[in-house]
């Protein structure tokens, strides 16, 4: 099969691409210009690059980013700088915020000092695990999951409802992912708790379960073409058709969608997780009052919400953000009812016991 015509070098101009539809000038105009800075830890493509113009020009603060490219990473460099973080500003996925609490490295939200916090959809601000010992932690901006990503020249849609195509003998060396997701993944492919809460009272099933997943990926190993961190890596795999399918999560999948790339996306049949991101305030930030002008003005509308969406590919969490989307965009960001009955949130009870044996298994894969 031919190669495609896609334009990589349109892709990558047009990538890095945000929306210019801000918030109100009225609304950061009104804001208290206090000038200094605040420091944000986040992932490609979550300040919108005109939102930032913006809100440094109107307020006087500036906006200073630092990109990361997974939650692990970040926990450790946190950590290593508690009690007196650089950061104010982080992204956190719902699903490891007990582990960034109990370690004491993040400040509850004050949602009094957010007057647009209504502007968050309640089902993501107002959902179980957004409270936790009766406080909010931070602010949903973005939803994404784990899909299977394929190429539509090289892969048919019927080979993308399941993951076993993924590992299949067809496509070797010609697939990508993130080990430590997939270790989740392949426990749901096994008919596991992916979660690991139904194992929290048999730890010995729990790191048994680690094991096979460890032990398959590790035969599985000399099929994949690359282990990968961040989603700008594996866009680039596609472009370039080192790869023809991948785990990914859907915003860097829905990125390459929109710019006319030939890519589709499946929640295959044996089941996905999906995720929300927040935005979260670092305990002892530097520059908290700058912070909470920063929330607050990216929560002033849902055209912010859509610019977030169309610049990362994620869902957003704003009231009405899709009616700010094109037809295409609302399209790479949706999926049929039966895909989706077969997705499931990632949970956090489990998470201690869990990335206690995940981790040293990932790193295991790694050197095998």
């Amino acid at each position: 099969m031919s190669r495609s015509t896609f334009n990589r070098r349109r892709f990558l101009g047009t990538a890095a691409m945000s929306s210019a539809v801000l918030a109100s000038p009225a609304y950061l105009r009104r804001a208290h210009a206090a000038g200094g800075e605040v420091n944000i830890w986040t992932y490609n493509d979550f300040v919108p690059k005109a939102f930032k113009e913006q809100f440094e020009s109107e307020t006087g603060i500036k906006v200073n980013v630092r990109l990361v490219d997974d939650q692990g990473k970040q926990f450790n460099l946190l950590a290593a700088e508690a009690p007196n973080p650089t950061v104010d500003i982080m992204t956190v996925a719902g699903h490891r915020f007990l582990q960034f609490i109990d370690s004491e490295l993040l400040a509850p939200l004050d949602t009094s000092r957010l007057s647009n916090w209504g502007n968050i959809n309640p089902t993501f601000s107002e959902s179980d695990w957004a409270t936790i010992n009766g406080n909010k932690w931070g602010a949903p901006i973005l939803s994404g999951m784990e899909v299977l990503s394929y190429n539509t020249e090289l892969v048919s849609a019927e080979e993308a409802q399941t993951w076993d195509t993924l590992f299949s003998e067809k496509y070797s060396g010609q697939t990508a992912y993130i080990i430590q997701d997939m270790m989740s993944i392949v426990m749901l492919m096994k008919g596991y708790d992916g979660n690991m809460v139904a194992y929290m009272d048999d730890p010995d099933k729990a790191a048994a379960i680690v094991e096979e997943a460890k032990q398959f990926l590790i035969e599985k190993k000399p099929m994949v073409r690359k282990y990968y961190d961040s989603g700008a890596e594996v866009q680039q795999m596609f472009v370039n058709q080192d790869i023809a399918l991948g785990h990914s999560w859907n915003g860097p999948a829905a990125a390459l969608i929109n710019d006319g790339f030939p890519l589709a996306m499946s929640i295959p049949q044996e089941g996905s997780y999906g995720f929300v991101y927040t935005y979260n305030i670092a305990n002892n930030a530097p520059n908290v009052d700058n912070a909470y002008t920063f929330l607050n003005a990216i929560l002033a509308s849902p055209e912010i919400g859509a610019s977030m969406t169309k610049a990362s590919g994620f869902i957003s969490t704003y009231k009405d953000a899709s009616n700010y989307l094109t037809d295409l965009e609302k399209a790479s960001t949706s999926f049929p009812e039966e895909q989706l009955a077969n997705l499931q949130f990632f949970r956090a009870e489990a998470n201690e016991m869990k990335y206690g044996l995940v981790d040293p298994a990932v790193e295991a894969i790694k050197a095998a």
